[in-house]
């Protein structure tokens, strides 16, 4: 699942910390821890020993996980918090590297 951030805090000149800092709360708040290796990947353990992953690219989200039901729940967490606007992976194709806006 891939999520784009639409405007928020664009035009300032700490628009970028001031936003990561925003972001980086909300996801802790959220009981997300960190990385180590890398402070723009959010995880959490799952029953079950499985975990759901978040990457943040700039304005881009990837979310990874087994468990759909916890990927709708942070995408509608993230949605409650932040204007988003989502793209979803098409069924199907062959190295599931296409996107469309979901419907």
């Amino acid at each position: 699942m891939i999520c784009k951030l639409k405007k928020l805090l664009y035009g300032l000149k700490q628009s970028p910390r001031q936003w990561y800092k925003l972001f980086d709360s909300f996801m802790r708040g959220k009981r997300y821890t960190r990385s180590h290796y890398d402070s723009y990947v959010y995880y959490n353990k799952l029953a079950g020993g499985k975990y759901i992953y978040l990457l943040l690219y700039a304005d881009d989200i990837l979310i990874a996980s087994k468990s759909r039901s916890t990927i709708n729940k942070l995408k509608k967490d993230l949605s409650s918090e932040f204007e988003m606007k989502v793209w979803v992976n098409e069924e199907g194709t062959k190295h599931g590297n296409q996107a469309r806006p979901e419907r």
